[in-house]
């Protein structure tokens, strides 16, 4: 048996008499624990460009759809090729399509704003189950 300090900042401090051992493996045990039901939130990346065929665009707004069911906070990316980026009309069309298309699952964390040759959207979904 030993003398363990409980709790210091306690006035007087309390201490117990008790195996210390024990007392370790019990607190890394709730650590253990407490880890196992935390929910992590992970980031999806999809990504556009600006002359997307309407097949590929639905199969892409499908995958954000499913991230965003599982809980996942969805960056979306679109980016410009060539000359495509003196087009960046197309480009903020195309983002504000996928946000209006995505609220009912996920909202826009901010506007989609432009990084270099890309547009860059955070999607966060509405109820994580």
């Amino acid at each position: 048996m030993d003398l363990v300090l409980v709790a210091d900042r306690a006035t007087p401090p309390v201490c117990r008499i008790m195996n210390f051992g024990k007392h370790q493996y019990e607190q890394k045990r709730k650590m253990r624990d407490q880890k196992k039901k935390q929910v992590t939130q992970k980031n999806k990346e999809i990504k556009f460009h600006a002359n997307i065929d309407q097949h590929d665009y639905e199969i892409k707004l499908n995958r954000i759809v499913a991230f965003l069911k599982k809980g996942n906070r969805v960056k979306v990316s679109l980016f410009f090729r060539g000359r495509e980026v003196t087009h960046r009309e197309i480009g903020m069309q195309l983002m504000e399509r996928v946000s209006d298309e995505i609220a009912v699952y996920g909202i826009a964390e901010n506007h989609p704003r432009m990084i270099g040759r890309s547009i860059v959207m955070f999607l966060n979904p509405n109820s994580v189950k």
